[in-house]
């Protein structure tokens, strides 16, 4: 037994939240339990975690996750997922180091030597995307992702989607694959033209071309357009994710291990995936810890395809004019070196990452909280985000 002694939170630029936990023994592991836009909630629900576990053998590991996710009436959602996640995520890193190995050993070892990764490159305003999709080829990138639209109303201008074909059209030129992620943001009329146009150049998938509530849509779209859907970085367990395979409405499921219970509820994920056919893609434009956790699930499962990933992806930092990236808290970032599309397995004992503590805790002591902007259409209207 090695008892749970301490779990600790900290907010850090650009929006992220790490999650630190410490074992009597005094293994340390780290998670990541980011929900943009709501970091005081999930903080808050760290103090519940605090008081059932703090004294809990750090072993236990499904135990941990069974007990915070099912010792309560009301479960599931965004806000409780995110901390499971990151407190799960941390349990995993400290087992890998406790017995020396890898976590992706401890998931039944790997089946692939790297793990083929995408970049973003923007996409949803007039902007130069080529040139981005260029400057990510020359990082070592075969693929990218783009937003497809600008926030749209629920009918709008045809104009405007052709804007996104063109600019599919540039970023393609270049020679590399490119994902185009509708966020949600493209209602079901606009969604089903948009899709038709894509078709000719091909792109790698179409990301949640309607809100996730929508499963009925899906299923209707999914029979119109050959362009292979993904859908779940808004999907929080296996639950939310069972209606979309069982409709057989999308091709690419793609839990963010911050959000979808951490390694355990997003390996459970994948392994259900699997059953009906359907690929592997981890959501993760985030830090360093998530990466990595994502690594390794995608690493141990076999319908995996491809890994978001925010390397060079740099944020402004509010008031303080900083620029932060997935390797701003890491102490051997070249185990996210990438090389002709794909990233080496990561050899390092649990999740592989050495955090700077020492950075980690000093910016988060003035971190403020972030907040998702608001888009309004041209009559005043709210937009989807």
């Amino acid at each position: 037994m090695s008892k749970i002694t301490k779990i600790e939170t900290f907010r850090v630029p650009p929006r992220w939240l790490m999650v630190r936990v410490e074992t009597e023994d005094g293994i340390v592991g780290w998670g990541e339990a980011t929900l943009e836009g709501h970091v005081e909630s999930v903080e808050g629900a760290f103090e519940d975690l605090r008081e059932r576990f703090i004294g809990y053998d750090s072993n236990r590991i499904e135990e941990i996750w069974q007990l915070a996710y099912r010792h309560r009436f009301y479960r599931g959602g965004p806000t409780l997922m995110s901390a499971i996640s990151g407190l799960d995520i941390a349990l995993w890193d400290i087992k890998g180091k406790r017995l020396g190995v890898p976590v992706y050993e401890l998931l039944g070892g790997r089946v692939r030597d790297r793990i083929n990764v995408y970049g973003w490159i923007g996409g949803d305003r007039p902007s130069n995307v080529q040139a981005a999709a260029l400057e990510r080829k020359k990082q070592g990138f075969t693929a990218v992702k783009m937003n497809a639209t600008e926030a749209l109303g629920w009918i709008d201008s045809p104009a405007k989607l052709d804007d996104t074909v063109e600019r599919l059209r540039l970023v393609k030129e270049t020679g590399i694959d490119a994902g185009l992620d509708f966020h949600g943001r493209v209602h079901k009329g606009m969604a089903k033209q948009l899709a038709k146009k894509l078709e000719v150049h091909s792109p790698l998938f179409i990301e949640e071309p309607l809100l996730p509530e929508n499963v009925d849509g899906f299923k209707h779209l999914y029979g119109l357009t050959t362009c292979p859907i993904a859908c779940g970085e808004r999907l929080y367990t296996r639950w939310d994710c069972k209606p979309y395979f069982e409709a057989g409405c999308i091709d690419i499921i793609q839990p963010d291990i911050a959000h979808a219970g951490g390694i355990s509820e997003t390996k459970r994920i994948a392994e259900m995936a699997e059953a009906y056919d359907v690929a592997l893609a981890p959501h993760c434009p985030l830090g360093p810890i998530a990466l990595a956790a994502s690594m390794h699930v995608g690493l141990s499962s076999q319908n995996f395809v491809i890994q978001e990933m925010s390397i060079g992806m740099h944020y402004n930092k509010l008031a303080k004019g900083g620029e932060y990236d997935l390797l701003t808290y890491c102490k051997n970032p070249s185990v996210f070196d990438v090389k002709n599309g794909a990233v080496e397995a990561l050899t390092g004992p649990g999740l592989g990452v050495e955090v700077d503590e020492e950075l980690v805790r000093r910016v988060s002591k003035d971190e403020g909280s972030w907040r998702n902007p608001v888009f309004y259409g041209s009559d005043g209207s709210i937009l989807e985000w």
